[in-house]
């Protein structure tokens, strides 16, 4: 075998220089570029593309909310007063709207109509034995001083008169009283409301006193709030109120009297506000509302901003270098898309509008054109 020649070698040698020169050459870039301390692969991406709002100071209406149950305003129980009488017709059930003096059931007369035949009859008879007495005094006074009669006879005559005139009066009181059990054979609503329950039934022989229906008075209703004994002193009467009905339809009463006593149980106190006649409301409802005690002041973000976690509220605050804090914010009244701000926060901060759920504490973030500048908040804008 033949040995290569010095030539051949140093040829060998020029090719393996060349080869491993191209090679690192293809290399530097790449190593060169990833050297570059700041470049565009290392720079952090912010986390979240967000709009930032300031907080508003507007006007808000001062709340106090409170559960209760609707009632009526005053019950009536319309009874039976008479008894022993069997009950013929009954003319009202419940729901029915009444006016006062209108008949709602009727007993039996027959036996009362009976009654009443025989009171006539002995007030009849007790006025004959009257004009019978009369007569006799007056015959035996016209003799007085002629000596047919004796005085004492005359003074028999002239109290046997007396006598029957009681008995007429007596009578006359007897017949009275059956016609009054003829008058109560009606039953009568003692005022005009609704009826709210109905226990007459045909055919029964009902007690004197028995009930037989039950009259919500002129149909008004009213909302026994219940409140603690702090918030009592806040409320007045004739403060206006806002109740919602199962549907969601507002209604407004006004506070007529504040309860004298607290429970010394639950140590709430009860609240009587007046409900207008109509109302889409039932006695026996348990209703929710909230006491408009007047207008004050208050810092609003939107309720998007409002971040919970671990059970605080939250809101994150724009910072240096486009990086968000998460701050810890205590919270009041809650309407129309808005909550109140009572601490944690400056009116001067920037805050995001919506995606929070999304940040960290200390995220940067990508501010969207369309964001509220950092304004000052002079003007107050106005909330119902």
């Amino acid at each position: 075998m033949q040995r290569p020649t010095r030539s051949q070698t140093v040829l060998a040698l020029a090719v393996l220089l060349a080869v491993a020169g191209a090679a690192l050459y293809s290399h530097a870039p790449r190593a060169a570029q990833q050297a570059q301390p700041g470049s565009a692969a290392e720079a952090p991406r912010p986390a979240l593309t967000v709009s930032l709002v300031a907080p508003r100071r507007v006007e808000l209406t001062e709340r106090l909310q409170a559960n209760g149950n609707v009632a009526a305003w005053q019950e009536a129980i319309v009874g039976a007063e008479v008894g022993g009488l069997r009950l013929a017709e009954v003319l009202a059930s419940v729901g029915d709207t009444v006016r006062a003096g209108q008949v709602l059931a009727r007993f039996a007369t027959d036996a009362v109509q009976a009654d009443v035949a025989q009171a006539r009859a002995a007030l009849a008879q007790a006025q004959a034995a009257r004009a019978l007495a009369q007569a006799d005094a007056r015959r035996a006074t016209a003799l007085q001083g002629t000596g047919a009669m004796s005085a004492q006879q005359i003074q028999q005559a002239e109290l046997a008169a007396q006598q029957a005139g009681a008995q007429v009066q007596a009578a006359q009181a007897a017949l009275d009283a059956q016609l009054l059990r003829l008058r109560h054979t009606e039953v009568r609503a003692p005022d005009a409301g609704t009826i709210s329950a109905r226990l007459a039934t045909v055919g029964a022989v009902a007690s004197p006193g028995a009930e037989l229906f039950r009259l919500v008075r002129r149909g008004r209703l009213e909302w026994r709030a219940e409140v603690s004994a702090a918030e009592l002193a806040r409320i007045h009467p004739g403060d206006k109120v806002e109740l919602a009905d199962a549907d969601g339809t507002q209604i407004t009463g006004q506070v007529r009297v504040l309860g004298p006593t607290v429970d010394p149980q639950t140590r709430n106190a009860l609240v009587y506000v007046d409900l207008p006649p109509q109302a889409p409301l039932r006695a026996g409802m348990y209703a929710h509302g909230q006491f408009l005690l007047g207008r004050r002041q208050a810092l609003t973000v939107p309720l998007s901003a409002l971040v919970l976690r671990d059970g605080f509220a939250h809101v994150f605050e724009l910072g240096e270098g486009s990086r968000v804090a998460m701050r810890r914010v205590q919270t009041g009244q809650r309407g129309d898309g808005m909550v109140e701000v009572t601490a944690g926060l400056s009116p001067q901060a920037r805050i995001v509008a919506r995606g929070g759920t999304f940040l960290n504490d200390g995220d940067l973030v990508r501010t969207a054109p369309d964001s509220e500048p950092n304004k000052a908040q002079t003007p107050t804008d106005k909330a119902q």
